[in-house]
Order: C-alpha cells, then structure tokens, then sequence
C-alpha cells in the first residue's frame, strides 16, 4: 500500500521554524518528485515547493522564496520541508504529494500527482 505520511506541524510564533517531514512507504521511485501543498481555510490550495527524486532540482513558490527549503533523503525515502521566519500568512493544512513518474513539465502540472497525503496543521500566531 503506498503511503504518505507527512509530520512536524504545530503551533509557531510568528518570525519561528517548524520543519515538515514526508515519509513515502509501499514504493519507491527515482524519477518522480515530491512536492508540498497548503491550503488556509476558505483559500484554494497552492503548491509551496517540489523537488525532483532524480537530480534534486527544486521549484519554490514566490511566497516561500528564502524562507522555505525543501530536501530528500531517499535512503530514508523521506522529504523535508524547512520553514523559517515563519508568517502569520502561512498557517494552513500542508499535505505532501508524490509525481511517481517522471514529471512532463518542470514544475509538474497538479495531474501528475499521483498519490497525496492526509496533511499537517501548521499554525503561526502573531
């Protein structure tokens, strides 16, 4: 059964860091990529930042840009979200995903992800 299983949230104070881990289980994949999503209340979800499983090669959202560093261990087939200098802005439910195959487009269009997890509350008062 392929899982993913993202932990780390919680609460923050603004100008704090939390970092978000992403365990892939039931598969493992060299081509692919695992990126994180977030989505606020009442707000549609976005991307906050991929990495490619096969050269490391990264994409960032323009909101988390110098802030957010996302990396991989594939030994432990985990990905990890760093967030620094954490903002009010950026509480939301964040949730992993996974491209299985090589994506066809760099960043991967939201189809290509094949399998997601069930998200992590992030929380970050004033």
């Amino acid at each position: 059964e392929v899982q993913l299983v993202e932990s780390g949230g919680g609460l923050v104070q603004a100008g704090g860091s939390l970092r978000l881990s992403c365990a892939a289980s039931g598969f493992t994949f060299d081509d692919g990529a695992i990126g994180w999503f977030r989505q606020a209340p009442g707000k549609e979800r976005t991307g906050v930042a991929i990495i490619s499983k096969n050269d490391g090669n990264t994409h960032y959202a323009d909101a988390v840009k110098g802030r957010f560093t996302i990396s991989s261990d594939n030994a432990k087939n985990t990905v990890y979200l760093q967030m620094n200098n954490l903002k009010p802005e950026d509480t939301a439910v964040y949730t992993c995903a996974a491209v299985s195959t090589r994506p066809a487009i760099w960043p991967p269009f939201l189809h290509e992800y094949d399998y997601w997890g069930q998200g992590t509350q992030v929380t970050v008062s004033s």
